[in-house]
């Protein structure tokens, strides 16, 4: 049975990603960031902070160990 304490042991290191991610995409917009208002990504803190968090799950969840069942 799958529980959430199972689910975050299993993808723990996706969560890893997403905080880290997400941390790095609110960093890079104050200190970096958009001037001009015209960047999609990097002229808002949410909309910085939302894509860190993606491409840090997407990015964290390529190393993921969890085995697949193959079927013949």
């Amino acid at each position: 049975m799958l529980t959430i304490k199972n689910w975050g042991r299993r993808n723990w290191l996706t969560l890893l990603g997403i905080a880290l991610g997400a941390v790095a995409g609110f960093i890079y917009w104050s200190q970096i960031g958009c001037t001009s208002g015209t960047c999609v990504i990097t002229s808002n803190w949410l909309n910085s902070t939302v894509y860190g968090a993606v491409m840090g799950g997407l990015l964290l969840s390529t190393f993921s160990t969890t085995k697949k069942n193959q079927h013949v």
